[in-house]
């Protein structure tokens, strides 16, 4: 089979070593620019309680700065990835990288909550357009051996940098500078758009130039509505409640009424309604031969369907400890934002070393058995850690298992993606890229959501049962206890080994988070059971088939 030509013409034999050159340079821009995004997804956890005190946030404003990024960028992903396939994939990363650097700016010189929050949203709307323009990008250049290792590179760099965010923020808290978290990004997004215009080449449909006179509106609206409203609902059913309102909802100066249904389940229901009339206009416009947002026939391709279910299931895991583990070595430890994040560390090396050979594996064995492999290992180091996991666990502790953790995503994360948009149509890209990129974001929410509250419920029953048995306090200050311990996510526990003749109560703080954790990490790992599961029924794709027959 020819060497695919990514970033010059094809040339004499002379020339071959520089082409090869620039599609390695052009693959590495393309994995920077995912990981520009990735990395504010995951950082601002770590600088939150600066810039809570720095800027004099609200608890409301905390939690909105945290979660318009997600909303907005899971909100947009297929509008934009059609975009992409329209308007040329080249000018989507460009633009998207541009509005990304201008909205870090923003953020950085951000007085207060609001202008912080509306920097946040940019951020997610300038997100949003790089995510899909970089999957859509690879998957329509590259084919054959070259597509393996080139998934495996942007995988790898996904999965690593979702760790490193963390470690990220905490050295930059530990300096005090948040803001230059921000800031980085302005010369970062300029190198990253001079390379692009340098490298990369412009792909688009066939045909786009006609598709574009007919662009579909209201699919575009209904995604971005319902995607959003799904999107938002989760993230918010922690703070607000699932069913029973857990506190005050102002929407435009109206407040919602305590004794009323929670807004969450009402907004998801909303969402839900969005979704199934997207599907309504979508099947209406493709009967009648007309463009549609997101074309509903990729999901009858069995790998495209299948690796979208297994992308949510196994980033529910992946944000899921990244969530809880964190709070239960400030919780039980007290250690500072830097610490933390060396503990989590390992998770990146993992990934990185993983990544560096799950392209040549994915060439001997198929990128299917690369993804099955990388299960197994994830849902063995997430039982392991959910089985030694202890109140006296510090972060050397958990070292082994997360590396253990991190190979695993490493071979899963980038040949997932692989297998799911290998057998998609080349034109249809960047649909496909929305729509996958779509099934990770809103897999993130559920983990943050789901392992949360296993953890925080976990947390307050298993305070309760210590205390009962342990404490000498009466029912109704240990009953404050084991709720303050809970609605904290653990931290209280500093305060009680801080507070004289507490020392019992404070065991039972470290002991009940070892016991959350425990939980937290066993439901991590029955749902990566599930993904593993779904992997198993992943096939080789077309393009390994093909290959094959030729040989």
């Amino acid at each position: 089979m020819p060497e695919p030509t990514f970033l010059t013409p094809q040339r004499a034999p002379a020339a071959a070593a520089p082409a090869v050159r620039h599609r390695r340079l052009g693959m590495l821009v393309l994995s920077l620019g995912v990981s520009l995004i990735i990395v504010d997804a995951t950082i601002l956890g770590v600088l939150m309680p600066r810039i809570v005190t720095d800027l004099g946030l609200t608890t409301s404003d905390a939690e909105w700065v945290t979660s318009v990024y997600a909303l907005v960028f899971a909100a947009l992903l297929i509008p934009f990835g059609r975009a992409g396939d329209l308007f040329g994939r080249r000018r989507l990363f460009v633009l998207g990288t541009a509005v990304f650097a201008a909205a870090s700016v923003a953020a950085a010189l951000a007085g207060g909550g609001t202008a912080l929050i509306g920097a946040r949203a940019l951020q997610g709307v300038g997100a949003s357009m790089i995510m899909p323009a970089t999957l859509s990008t690879l998957n329509a250049v590259f084919t054959g051996r070259d597509r393996a290792v080139a998934f495996a590179f942007w995988g790898s760099m996904i999965s690593g940098m979702a760790a490193l965010g963390p470690l990220l923020g905490g050295a930059v808290a530990t300096g005090g500078g948040w803001r230059w978290a921000f800031g980085i990004n302005l010369p970062l997004g300029a190198l990253l758009v001079a390379g692009a215009l340098w490298l990369l080449p412009e792909t688009r449909r066939p045909g786009s130039a006609s598709a574009r006179r007919e662009i579909d509106w209201a699919g575009g609206l209904l995604s971005a509505l319902g995607l959003g409203a799904v999107v938002c609902g989760i993230i918010e059913g922690q703070t607000y409640g699932w069913w029973t309102p857990t506190r005050t909802f102002t929407v435009a100066g109206f407040d919602w009424p305590e004794t009323a249904l929670s807004p969450v389940p009402v907004v998801l229901a909303l969402g839900a309604l969005l979704i199934t009339a997207l599907v309504v206009v979508e099947r209406s416009r493709a009967a009648a031969g007309r463009p549609v947002m997101l074309d509903l026939e990729l999901f009858r391709i069995p790998n495209f369907r299948r690796g979208n279910l297994a992308s949510s299931l196994i980033n529910v895991g992946e944000l899921g400890l990244l969530f809880v583990l964190p709070l239960f070595l400030l919780g039980v430890h007290g250690t500072n934002p830097l610490e933390i994040s060396v503990a989590i560390l390992p998770l990146a090396a993992g990934a990185f070393l993983s990544g560096g050979f799950a392209g040549r594996l994915a060439n001997r064995r198929g990128a299917h058995r690369v993804v099955q492999i990388g299960m197994v290992l994830e849902v063995a180091a997430v039982v392991a850690l959910g089985l030694t996991v202890s109140a006296t666990t510090g972060g050397l502790g958990l070292a082994p298992w997360m590396l253990l953790y991190g190979l695993g995503l490493g071979l899963t994360s980038a040949q997932l993606t692989n297998v799911s948009l290998a057998d998609v149509p080349p034109e249809q890209s960047g649909q496909a890229s929305g729509t996958q990129s779509t099934a990770r974001q809103v897999g993130a929410a559920l983990g943050i959501a789901a392992i949360g509250t296993v953890f925080a419920t976990s947390l307050g029953h298993a305070m309760a049962d210590r205390l009962a048995t342990d404490s000498a306090l009466p029912p109704d200050r240990q009953a404050a206890v084991a709720h303050d311990l809970r609605e904290s996510a653990g931290t209280y526990g500093r305060d009680l080994h801080a507070a004289p003749g507490m020392a019992a109560e404070a065991r039972a703080a470290d002991a009940s988070l070892a016991v959350a954790t425990r939980h937290a990490a066993l439901t991590t790992a029955a749902i990566l059971a599930v993904g593993l599961a779904v992997s198993l029924r992943l096939r080789p794709s077309g393009d390994r088939h093909r290959e094959e027959s030729k040989r």
